[in-house]
């Protein structure tokens, strides 16, 4: 406390205005109170721009005993200015309640939540901006700009809900023209999709010719990607259907690998015959790897194998098998792997565990791979699962695979699905390691796994 006093003492004499005050008299001769060092501060500061009249410290301690500390200065200099201050703040306060406009008693946090600005009328309702257009004939000549506009991209498609065809030509008249760059504006995508709905074949055919060119860049658009899907809905007869398969053909592996153009693959494969998605399933084939170890393209695969047929699915399928070992370490490629593992297809189910034969151990020590290796061991048919069981009780790299943070997992679920003979077979392999088991958090439960069996 003496310290803190000594230093706001320090402050005012260097202003050279604490010379002979008497810090007796504050503290009246005892420590200073915890509760007062800030006093004690803001009083040495204020004696540095004024004195009292008879050149002591203005704050003296109040007669009663107490801990207070009272002003003694003259309220006609210092006093009156510290008066003003609190005044001035009070008008300013006073001002800026005044300059809000309240007719209504609202305060502003309402007014935020409403979504009124600053330049808004702060005690109305704020109006629909769409409504200042009045009638279809105001913005005849200029509908492609207001396409592109929120408000006037919500006009135009009020009133398309009217049903009228008059209105639709005229629409669609001015803005075929523009058919590609509204698909990807965040707003005119809006409209696009809301003429797509409504326009006659002919119309969508001739929107179809229009984009058809650059179908591939704008399903890879934010905004293009929801335009594309809408026509893939929409699309009406044989000779739609071709122009969009054609279209979209050449760029099919970039849009099944892209953050949009994904989801308009996707559409495809929902809304198109499996004839008519053919094209599909064939870059899937022929192109499994790069597509089934990628972020989108393994999703993408997983639906293809969904809405394949048979034919094609035992094309898919027989792919991932054939490159099971490289898909099964990938990050993404190893729930292919399950996928097709979970069909409950023996055939498909055999072929991927003899891709993976003789590398069972080296597979469940890794992160993804494990996973496969304990869906192998769920799925598989009784022959398969005992192959799979005995290769990793003979394998060199067992004490490994019982303290390891993956593959202790695989031998827990070995244990499980393993009965009589090959349990035991199992059980005498692991039995020299018991000591070992007993070190680690992950033979921990190994040894558990046995001692509740």
């Amino acid at each position: 406390n003496a310290a803190v006093a000594a230093a706001a003492a320090a402050a005012a004499a260097a202003n050279g205005n604490m010379q002979g005050v008497g810090f007796g008299d504050m503290y009246g001769g005892g420590a200073m109170h915890p509760n007062n060092v800030v006093m004690a501060a803001t009083a040495a500061a204020m004696a540095a721009q004024q004195k009292g009249a008879d050149g002591r410290f203005p704050y003296h301690r109040s007669m009663s005993g107490g801990s207070d500390y009272s002003w003694s200065g003259s309220m006609g200099g210092g006093g009156d200015r510290w008066q003003q201050r609190d005044n001035n703040r009070r008008g300013m306060r006073n001002n800026r309640r005044d300059r809000m406009p309240r007719p209504d008693g609202r305060d502003m946090l309402n007014n935020l939540k409403e979504g009124l600005g600053a330049g808004d009328d702060w005690g109305s309702p704020k109006e629909d901006d769409s409504l200042k257009y009045g009638s279809l004939e105001e913005v005849v000549g200029r509908i492609h700009a207001i396409a592109k506009d929120q408000h006037g991209c919500r006009f135009l498609q009020r009133l398309f809900d009217e049903g009228d065809p008059s209105v639709i030509e005229t629409v669609f008249s001015e803005i075929i023209d523009h058919a590609e760059e509204l698909m990807i504006d965040p707003f005119g995508n809006y409209l696009v999709q809301k003429l797509l709905e409504c326009c006659s074949a002919e119309q969508r055919r001739e929107i179809l010719k229009r984009v058809a060119p650059s179908l591939v860049s704008i399903s890879l658009n934010m905004h293009g990607t929801r335009a594309v899907q809408k026509l893939v809905e929409t699309l009406e007869g044989d000779d739609q259907v071709e122009l969009v398969v054609n279209s979209l053909k050449e760029g099919v592996v970039t849009l099944i690998t892209d953050l949009n153009g994904n989801h308009v693959v996707q559409r495809c494969l929902q809304k198109l015959s499996r004839e008519q998605a053919t094209f599909i399933y064939d870059a899937a084939v022929d192109d499994c790897v790069s597509i089934a170890t990628h972020r989108h393209g393994c999703c993408v695969l997983q639906r293809c194998v969904d809405h394949a047929v048979d034919e094609q699915q035992e094309r898919l399928a027989t792919e991932v098998a054939e490159n099971a070992l490289v898909l099964a370490q990938d990050a993404f490629g190893n729930y292919v792997v399950q996928y097709i593992l979970d069909l409950g297809n023996a055939h498909s189910s055999v072929a991927v565990m003899r891709n993976l034969q003789g590398s069972f151990a080296y597979l469940s020590m890794q992160k993804f791979s494990s996973n496969v290796v304990e869906k192998c061991l769920k799925l598989a048919p009784a022959a398969a699962r005992e192959a799979i069981i005995r290769e990793i009780a003979a394998a060199p790299t067992l004490p490994q695979m019982l303290n390891d943070a993956y593959a202790n997992y695989v031998v827990q679920c070995a244990l499980t699905v393993s009965k009589g003979a090959l349990y035991s077979v199992l059980c005498e392999a692991i039995r020299p390691h018991m000591a070992m088991l007993r070190l680690s958090p992950h033979g921990k439960r190994i040894l558990a796994k046995l001692q509740r069996r």
